[in-house]
């Protein structure tokens, strides 16, 4: 019997994980953004305009993520090369990673001084998993919506939902109902992981990685095939 999933489960999957590990690094790591960096350079102004603490790990998330990505993309070429199953490879990796992130997390925290050691390193750890889940998305699920960036989603849905209401040719009209679609789930998910996250990490704090690694390992499992 085939195995459930194919790059539009495991998307989904990513989505939500997305939104419930940004959300619970940002609370409980004091503002920092463990999935996207553009938050962080906003909230590190923020942080040199205050005298705040947390600028160190927003320094250094920068660089992290770039150095994750890059190693993503070479161990990816490395797996190709041997004739080994990527997508599977890099999941499971993501899986370590948060694993790795939860234990930390939750064996040391919560973090009120997010410069200290331990919590640079739980905060690497999540900056790491979250990276590799950009470029995995990048890489291998290129023709979906981003599973952590909902700006750019969001901005492509209102433009396919106004086009939709004030009408458009049939021959583009399926090709913008469907892309409103999948953005339309893609911001869906995220957001539902937020909240989720909210609520749990205010029940348990981070213990509601928990989750997080749930969601992925089972992500790591579904068929990879279309």
């Amino acid at each position: 019997m085939k195995k459930p999933g194919g790059p539009a489960a495991i998307a989904a999957l990513l989505s939500f994980n997305g939104g419930l590990v940004d959300t619970a690094g940002f609370l409980g790591l004091q503002g920092l953004f463990l999935a996207h960096v553009t938050g962080n350079f906003v909230t590190l102004g923020a942080t040199l305009a205050l005298g705040s603490h947390g600028i160190v790990g927003k320094i250094l998330a920068l660089p992290e993520f770039i150095l994750v990505v890059a190693l993503a993309r070479l161990a990816g070429g490395a797996l190709r090369a041997r004739d080994l199953p990527v997508l599977r490879v890099l999941l499971v990796a993501k899986v370590v990673l948060l694993a790795g992130f939860f234990a930390l997390a939750v064996g040391f925290g919560p973090f009120p001084d997010p410069d200290t050691p331990l919590a640079l390193l739980t905060s690497f750890a999540g900056i790491a998993a979250m990276a590799l889940q950009n470029a995995i998305q990048r890489v291998h699920l290129a023709s979906l919506p981003p599973t952590t960036l909902m700006t750019g989603s969001t901005t492509q849905a209102t433009i396919d939902a106004i086009d939709l209401l004030t009408g458009t040719d049939q021959a583009h009209a399926t090709q913008i109902r469907d892309r409103f679609g999948r953005l339309s789930l893609s911001i869906l998910y995220f957001a539902a992981g937020c909240a989720v996250s909210a609520l749990l990490y205010w029940l348990v704090g981070f213990w509601c990685l928990a989750l997080a690694v749930l969601v992925a390992a089972v992500a790591a499992m579904m068929r990879t095939d279309a």
